[in-house]
């Protein structure tokens, strides 16, 4: 017991990555002066509900990296200490690199241990110390693992779904779930991978070929902040929680 104890004691406080280098062109013109992840719910940033859920879940380094009005970004948040945080900037030319372009160019900022990525872009209330317990989980398992997805149903916006989960909890490449834009990767994943612009479904894809990607259906409410529509209901369920 007291051997469990130490090394839980010796972990590594677990990094995190938020995506934020995306145009947000269906929340124009929101986003012709703003980035996308500046768009605010209930007067507040969404990239700001995550940093403090990140914060409280134990997080003290964030990367975060930007294409379109980055600079606004950084301004924005600064270095991170209004939530006790560290906060990294990986900038990306214009246009970004795309999702796993833009981790592969993070990589030196991350570190060797499994950290979580979000999106930028999407709001939920899911509890982050979930996801820094499996990030520390998976650092301490030798299986092959490269990835854990949270998974959602699928909303209108997506019906036919992203991926399918078994019963043993791995994912598969097709199915009636939704990624939440919630993971937690390996940088093993992208190994021998050059910074190129270059997304990560067809990656994770051909992971889950190997049933090398677990997950998990995440219960409680997630929105994809891609359109004005969604935007305003996102912000009327925020609201009317305010309210209870």
């Amino acid at each position: 017991m007291v051997h469990t104890n130490s090394n839980h004691s010796k972990q590594k406080p677990v990094k995190a990555m938020i995506l934020a280098a995306g145009r947000g062109k269906r929340l124009r013109p929101i986003t012709d002066k703003v980035p996308k992840p500046l768009v605010e719910v209930c007067q507040k940033p969404l990239i700001e509900y995550h940093l403090e859920k990140l914060a409280q879940a134990g997080v003290q380094e964030v990367v975060i990296n930007h294409a379109w009005l980055g600079h606004k970004l950084e301004e924005q948040l600064g270095d991170g200490s209004r939530w006790q945080l560290k906060i990294h900037y990986s900038p990306e030319p214009e246009g970004g690199l795309e999702t796993a372009g833009g981790i592969i160019k993070a990589l030196p900022l991350l570190g060797d241990a499994p950290f979580i990525v979000i999106n930028g872009d999407v709001f939920c209330d899911f509890d982050f110390g979930d996801l820094t317990a499996k990030a520390q989980k998976m650092a301490e398992q030798q299986e092959d693992i490269q990835g854990f997805l949270y998974l959602v149903p699928s909303p209108e916006h997506n019906p036919k779904g992203d991926f399918g989960l078994n019963e043993d909890g791995v994912v598969q490449a097709e199915g009636p779930f939704t990624f939440a834009g919630l993971s937690i990767l390996k940088p093993e994943l992208f190994l021998g991978m050059e910074v190129d612009f270059m997304p990560l479904a067809p990656i994770l894809r051909e992971a889950m070929l190997k049933g090398q990607i677990a997950g998990k259906v995440q219960d409680g409410f997630w929105s994809d902040v891609g359109t004005i529509e969604r935007l305003d209901n996102t912000e009327q369920y925020w609201l009317n929680k305010a309210m209870l």
